[in-house]
């Protein structure tokens, strides 16, 4: 018998062909199949944001307008052992400041987890955890003024949101 007939009867007998089979990278196939979906459904968000659509990454495919961008967002926002859509913790410290009547619902597998998750712009934490999703999610983003920023508190004066410097008298 030779060397190498015996290499080979004593490779099929080793476990270690095994042990390496099992260490080989997983193709990314194997983690798309009926992976990564969402549809991701906007309401009174304005003219051209509305609207229902598929998002797909892992390969990148869908309805959506900005599907490369929507990917990228959802891949930033993912981290090992979080939830991805965690909604804004109870008992959090939110500004009062109202985003608009947005809202957004989001249904599907991301990351090998069910997302049934809604979003809206009621608060401070509620417009930032909307905006950490854009792209996916559409920006509703104004520019300041001219010179500056504008601010929002809650004011004294009657009136519930005010711009800050007061041009109504109202200190």
């Amino acid at each position: 018998m030779s060397y190498v007939t015996r290499l080979g009867r004593l490779a099929r007998l080793s476990p270690l062909p095994l042990f390496l089979a099992a260490l080989a990278p997983t193709p990314a196939s194997a983690y798309t199949d009926g992976g990564d979906h969402l549809t991701v459904t906007v309401r009174d968000a304005g003219s051209g944001a509305d609207g229902t659509f598929e998002v797909g990454c892992h390969p990148t495919h869908g309805t959506h307008p900005d599907l490369p961008g929507a990917c990228a967002v959802l891949e930033r926002n993912t981290r090992w052992g979080k939830d991805t859509f965690a909604p804004v913790p109870e008992g959090s410290f939110c500004t009062m400041l109202y985003g608009g009547p947005a809202t957004a619902h989001v249904t599907g597998t991301w990351a090998g987890r069910p997302v049934d998750t809604w979003f809206d712009r009621s608060d401070g934490c509620d417009i930032a955890r909307w905006d950490r999703f854009v792209p996916l999610l559409p920006s509703m983003d104004t520019q300041p003024p001219a010179g500056g920023h504008t601010f929002y508190f809650t004011s004294s004066c009657d009136l519930p949101l005010i711009q800050h410097p007061p041009h109504n008298g109202c200190a």
